[in-house]
Order: C-alpha cells, then structure tokens, then sequence
C-alpha cells in the first residue's frame, strides 16, 4: 500500500484539484493507494483569521466566513457532477454554519481558546477531503471517506497535540486491516485525543499524519506532492541558482526542514525512518519530474551517493531569531545555571534552536523564535532575580533582526576546512556572525547572522558549495567618461572568457555619472548602459553608496573613474561594508596621510580590497610591483620615474619649431592631460604620484614634503585653461631656451620624480643618452626602483604611462584582483 499526500496549493482550486485525482487515479493502478490532504490553500489562515476577528468584537468575520462558503462550493461546482451537487452543498453549508455558530460563541465570549481554535481549523482539511472523495468517485474511482480523527489520538495539548503511536497505530491497522477501498481519503492535520476532542498536529501537520498512517501500515513508500519539484539546496526564493537535491538522507532531510526548509514538516521524517520508509517529494504540477527521494543510506534500488563531489546537502535558514544571553562573573564554576537557564524557557514551552556556551562558563547564549522573545526575558530575569540583585549575573541580554543559517550535509564530516571555507566566506564578504554551533555529529554547521544579511550569505555560500561553474561579481561604476567607456566595453569583449576561463560571471549592478544614476540588482546589460544610465535618477553619490550598501550583493567591487573628491571621500563606507574599492582616482591615496592610513587599515580590517594600480603609471604594474618587493622583505633605497604621460610626450615632441602651446593643445586633444593640463605642467600630479610611491613603500610622507622644481611661469599658473593657453603662447621664448640649452648639452629634458632615503622631488632635467630615463618615447612612462637586492642595476618598468585604454585595462586588471 502507498500513502500520498497533497498539500494546500495542489488542492488550492478546482483546475488544482482535477490534477491531484488524475495522480492518484494513475497511482492507484499500481496498488491501494492512501490520499492524505490538505485544506485549500489560504482556508486555514481564513478560519483562524475569522476567530480572531471574532474575538476581537469585530462582525468582519463574517466576511470571511463567507468566502470560505464560496471558494468550497465553487468548487463543487467546477468539480462535481450536476446530479450529485446537491448533497455536497448540503454537506458545505451545514459545515459554515457550525464555524459560524463557534465564531459568534466566541464573539460574545471575547477570546478564542486553543480549544476552539483547533476546532475552527480542522473543518478545513474536513471539508477539502469530503469534496475531493466525492470528485474521485465521479470519474469512477472507488473511494472511500475516513474521518482521520477517528484514526490518530492525540494528548490534549491544543493547536501542538502529542501523537499517542500505540493507540493510533492500534486503530490504524484495526481499520485498513477490515476496510476495502482502491482509494482511501483522509483529512491531514486533524486528530483527536481520548474524549474524542478535536486537536491538531501544528501547522503543516498534514505531511506528519501522512507519515503517520504510513508507519502503521508499513506502506511501500509516503509521496509528498508540493507545488516544487523536490526539496532543494536553497530557498529558490533567495538564490536563482537552487537545484532539486536527487536523493537525501532521513538525518539530513530533518536536519534542513528544522532550520526552513518549507518542501516538508520537520516532524514528519520520525515515523517514516523508524520503519525505512522511503519519502519522495513530488510536483503536483510537474508529475514527471524526478523529484527528491529521502531515505535510508542503505535502502536498495537508491542511490544516496548520486554526487560524490557534494560535501554538503542542502543551505537553510530560519528568520526572526532573537540571541538571549545570560552573563555574569558570578556564573564561572558554579554548577547548575544551564539547568535553571534551561528550566526557566521549558516552562514557558519556549523552544530552544541553538545553543553556545564560552569555556569560560562567563556566558551562556541561546537562540529562540523571535515572538517568544518578551516571555523569555521575563521568566529568565525571574528565575535569577537574586542572582541579579547581587550582580553575579547580569539582566538577560537580548540581540534582535537576526537569523540562523545552516549548512547540512551528513558527508561534512568526511571533509575538513568545511566550517573553515563556510566562515571564511562569509566574512570575506562582510557577513558578520554573531554566534556559530555545530553538533559533534557534523552534520549542521548554523551560524547566527544579522537578517538583512541571510539573502547574501545563502548567495555566498551556495556559490562556495554548490557553484563550481562561476562566481559572480556584481561591480558598480562610478564615472563614465572616456576612460569609463573604454573600461565597460573591454568588460564587454571580455565576459565570456572570464565565465569560461576564469568562471566569474561580472556584472554591472550599478553606474553613476555626474548627472544621472541607476542601480539594478539583476544587473545591467553592459550593450545598454548608456540608454539605462540616461533614463536614470538624479545622481545623488551618497544616496548611490547607501544603495550600493542597502543591496549587499555578494563579491561586490566599487569601481571609481573620476577625479571626484566628494566620491573618493566615500571609499571609507564602503570599506567598512567589506565593498572592495578600485580607485582610478588619485584623491584618496595622496590625500593627507592620515586619511590614506586609514583607508589601508579598513581594508585589511573589512578584508575588502583597495586597489589603486592606476593611480601611478596607468596600466602599468608598478604598485602591483612595488608591493611585491615589500611583502618579499626588500627594501626601497631610491625611486627615480618619469610619471607623466603626458610630459613626456609634450617634451617628446616639442621641437622649437611647433609652438609649445599647440604640442600641450594637441596632447590634451588626444587625452592625455588632465581636463586642466596645468595639473599636469605644474608637477602636481606628479607629486601625487611619486607621493603614493614613496608611501607604498613604507614612508610617511605628505604633499608638502616634496620639492617641486617647477619650469612653468608664474604667469601661466593662473586664471582660466584658455587663459592659461594664451599665456603659454607669450611664454614661448621661455620653453625654446629650456629645449635649446637641453640640444646644446646633448640630452633631452624629462620631467623626473625622485625619492631617495625619504626625501622626495621633482622637476625638470638634462637626461644624457646614457642615462636609462632617455630612451622613452611618445607617453612612456618608466620608474626605476633601487632596492636593497636591485642595488646597482635598478628594477626597471616602462612602457605607456597614458591613454584611455592602457588605464582601463589597469581598472579591469585591479578589479580582478579585487576578487580573487
């Protein structure tokens, strides 16, 4: 014999229904066949809703009532032959009218006892089983009708009853023993104790009195139907990337449904796995599909082993968890606070789902249900309120907004490192956890977090489990100019090698400009950047980062190509929110010292990642370089580097003939200048640079510390960059003698920065052809670095030191880094 089960969405509606009899029409052609059933979904919350009101003084519930009324005789109708309709109308209005006589009982008493409320819930699976008997006759199914309270007795503890097994197998068997039938069909969730009063067995219990039955008649194996395809290895809800579990264990089965797993009722596993009786979970809606099966690891014909590579089953979570901690000198040594601890909760029936003690015994945490919370903190303040007065213990201490997250698996504890790489990712990515338990079983490792992180870390870790293919990095971009647009469409060329080649999936969640902003958790197409970010908000940066924070996407890098004080002066929140930070922008790293400090600090504090590679040399890997040396041990003596692009190519083509003005005109038209191209002439950027250097390598050095040797005039340093151009081209004669005096000595003028024992410079010079500064052509960049191993032949990094594309390709490379 089998037992199904059909749950409230499989038997929500007529349509629903007339699938769930085809089931078990095709069922039970293979063997008498059990029908456990649910109540249509919604009614149950109705009828419990519509006491409520009741008890409250308030008519509306009889509003509800009706709509109970009308959703079961709609389904009469859709489902019922017309000549047989009137005895099932019959049957439903004589029904309401009793919820109805309770509800204004309850009404002029004003409260709704636990008592009542099973008996207002039962008629909700009564009423579903007597329809859906009635449908199964009327294709010619023989069925038969059993009141399952007449089957499964119970304690007397309303709303939560206790099965009595011996008396409700007895009566189970005694009845499928003498009873005959092709189908028999039983209302779940509803029992009764030994005066024959209504009880039920806690909501969802219709998937333990299927178990039930199940177990007392040793059928061949119980079916779950559901509206899903099988438990999974998370809430689908939570990560799109959820996949059906084939096969599971009955250990790990209970261990996920305890901690949220919806797909069964936690203790329906109990009766099943006492007798090897194998569970499936089925798709009311996808009946071909395989489902999951729970059963023994030894049962024949399944394969419990299906995914040998699988350390872990299933990521579940609980919500509204509330930490409750009793602390105090006083508890150290002293015998028997867990126990009264304990007692005080057991008394109020407050369930305990997590437990962690310090070895030092100063402090004992639990986890409870959030709505217990309150009775909680009132029994325990009282059991111990001597040891309170005292001050050997303190108040009960409590920590809302909080959730559990559990990894499940029994094959973890084959495995070392699992609760290594399960913490570890999680904190890489700023998930703080705030209390952690794992039986010595191994087969639940639970971690309490805070709840606005649970969607993250069930991401993070399904994708430390579960995700071999990718690990999907979610960037936002702050500055779409030319170096920005080059930036995104690299990252566009490059998305399919890095998902096959490297397996992260990128995506682009958020970008802002200085006029307009947009932020997508499902992430923007980098082929329609531009329409999106037009079409966006106002761009408010403050209001971008707390968005960027507020969406807490997994492995998230923020990406800045601007030359924005107000953003860099954002860096430190989201550091502090574990977002790693890639910084084209020179503001931050050669602010004041202070300020750079502690930027590095937070990044090693929130293990996000600061990265400014292109800060010095645009592409080029002379930070990357230079924090090699220092991890390695080196030590740096002296730096000397010509820094800008874009005086090096303004002096590597001025010539005397062509008119200084027009070579920096042309420079700054092809981009290589800053918008102000006296930032660059004047050395200031430079100085950032060889000042950001000089820091890297362990200095503490601030802008006013460097010497600027500067060849620009006076004259040309002030008023606007048209001014500034006109002033250049009056200033001619003065450039020509600087190019002549350098032809004259043989050599030719670079503008050199230099850091030596801590003092650092820059400025103008006669580089000879000997010299390893003079062979650099166009925008080169070269930085030489005098180490305590690089001595007399200096570490040497040259190459193109600006343009859009070089920098953008140093963006895409710190970026990457950023996430391994």
């Amino acid at each position: 014999m089998q037992v199904l089960k059909f749950g409230g969405t499989s038997v929500a509606n007529a349509a629903n229904i007339s699938k769930v009899i085809s089931i078990v029409q095709n069922k039970s052609k293979t063997g008498n066949t059990i029908v456990v059933v649910s109540a249509l979904s919604g009614i149950t919350d109705l009828l419990l809703d519509a006491a409520s009101l009741a008890a409250s003084a308030n008519t509306d519930y009889k509003e509800k009532l009706k709509i109970i009324e009308q959703r079961h005789n709609t389904c009469v109708e859709e489902l019922i032959p017309t000549a047989t309709q009137p005895a099932l109308f019959s049957i439903v209005a004589a029904a309401c009218n009793e919820i109805q006589e309770i509800c204004n009982g309850i009404f002029l008493l004003g409260e709704c006892s636990p008592r009542s409320k099973d008996r207002i819930s039962s008629y909700g699976e009564w009423l579903s089983s007597r329809i859906i008997t009635e449908a199964c006759m009327s294709i010619g199914l023989k069925a038969v009708w059993k009141d399952s309270r007449e089957l499964i007795q119970t304690n007397s503890a309303f709303t939560a009853a206790e099965v009595d097994f011996t008396a409700s197998n007895h009566q189970i068997r005694s009845f499928f023993d003498k009873a005959h039938a092709q189908v028999f069909i039983l209302p779940g969730f509803i029992a009764a104790d030994k005066n024959g009063i209504t009880t039920t067995l806690g909501r969802g219990g219709s998937d333990y009195t299927a178990a039930i039955i199940a177990a007392a008649i040793d059928a061949a194996e119980l079916e779950i139907w559901t509206d899903v395809s099988g438990m999974m290895t998370a809430d689908p809800r939570l990560t799109a990337n959820a996949k059906i579990i084939p096969a599971i264990s009955y250990h790990e089965a209970m261990e996920l449904s305890h901690f949220g797993a919806k797909v069964i009722y936690p203790p329906t596993i109990q009766p099943v796995m006492t007798k090897n009786i194998p569970v499936w979970i089925k798709n009311t809606f996808a009946p071909g599909d395989h489902g999951t099966v729970i059963a023994g690891k030894d049962h024949p014909g399944i394969d419990m082993n299906h995914d040998n590579s699988s350390i872990v089953r299933g990521i579940s979570s609980i919500n509204n968890i509330v930490l409750i901690s009793l602390e105090g000198s006083g508890m150290i040594g002293i015998p028997g606070f867990s126990k009264r601890l304990f007692e005080a909760l057991s008394n109020e029936r407050i369930n305990v789902i997590l437990i962690t003690q310090s070895s030092s015994e100063h402090s004992i945490t639990v986890a409870i249900n959030g709505n217990e919370m309150i009775k909680a903190k009132q029994a325990v303040d009282l059991a111990f309120a001597n040891e309170i007065a005292l001050q050997k213990v303190e108040p009960l201490k409590v920590e809302t907004e909080l959730s559990i997250v559990a990894l499940v698996g029994e094959n973890m504890k084959n495995h070392t490192g699992v609760s290594g790489r399960m913490f570890s990712a999680m904190g890489r990515n700023g998930v703080n956890i705030r209390a952690i338990a794992q039986g010595s079983s191994e087969k639940n490792i639970s971690a309490v977090i805070g709840t606005k992180d649970v969607r993250k870390a069930i991401n993070i870790l399904h994708e430390e489990f579960f995700e071999t293919s990718y690990k999907q990095v979610n960037i936002f971009l702050c500055g779409t100019g030319n170096v920005g647009n080059k930036f995104l469409a690299q990252l566009n060329k490059q998305l399919s090698f890095l998902l096959t080649h490297m397996r992260l999936q990128v995506r682009l969640a958020g970008i802002c400009n200085s006029r307009t902003m947009v932020i997508r958790e499902e992430g923007i197409a980098l082929d329609e950047w531009p329409e999106k970010l037009q079409a966006g908000n106002k761009t408010d940066l403050q209001q971008f980062v707390d968005n960027v924070v507020t969406l807490n996407l997994r492995n998230s890098v923020f990406i800045d190509i601007t030359a924005n004080e107000q953003v860099a002066a954002l860096y430190n929140q989201l550091l502090r929110k574990s977002i790693s930070v890639v910084a084209c922008n020179k503001i931050a790293a050669s602010s004041a010292y202070h300020q750079y400090k502690q930027l590095k600090e937070l990044a090693a504090e929130y293990n996000a990642p600061f990265l400014f590679e292109t800060n010095v040399g645009a592409g080029l890997p002379v930070i990357g370089t230079l924090n090699d040396l220092m991890k390695s041990g080196d030590r740096v003596h002296r730096i000397e580097a010509v820094l800008s692009g874009t005086l090096n190519f303004v002096f590597n083509n001025y010539d005397g003939k062509r008119k200084f003005a027009d070579v920096v005109k042309q420079a700054q038209a092809e981009g290589y200048t800053e918008p102000d191209p006296r930032l660059d002439l004047g050395g200031t950027d430079v100085m950032r640079k060889i000042m950001i250097l000089a820091r890297e390598a362990g200095e503490r050095i601030e802008m006013e510390d460097i010497i600027n040797h500067s060849f620009m005039p006076a004259s040309c340093m002030t008023g606007t960059v048209d001014e500034f151009y006109k002033a250049m081209e009056q200033q001619e004669a003065h450039f020509k003698s600087l190019f002549d005096d350098a032809t004259a000595a043989g050599c030719t003028l670079k503008f050199v920065a230099s850091f030596n024992e801590g003092k650092a410079s820059v400025g103008l010079q006669h580089i000879d052809p000997k010299h390893d500064l003079y062979h650099l052509y166009g925008k080169d960049n070269v930085v030489l670095f005098y180490t305590e191993r690089y001595k007399d032949q200096p570490l040497v990094i040259k190459g193109a030191g600006a343009g859009a594309d070089v920098t953008a390709s140093g963006v895409f490379a710190d970026m990457l880094r950023a996430v391994k």
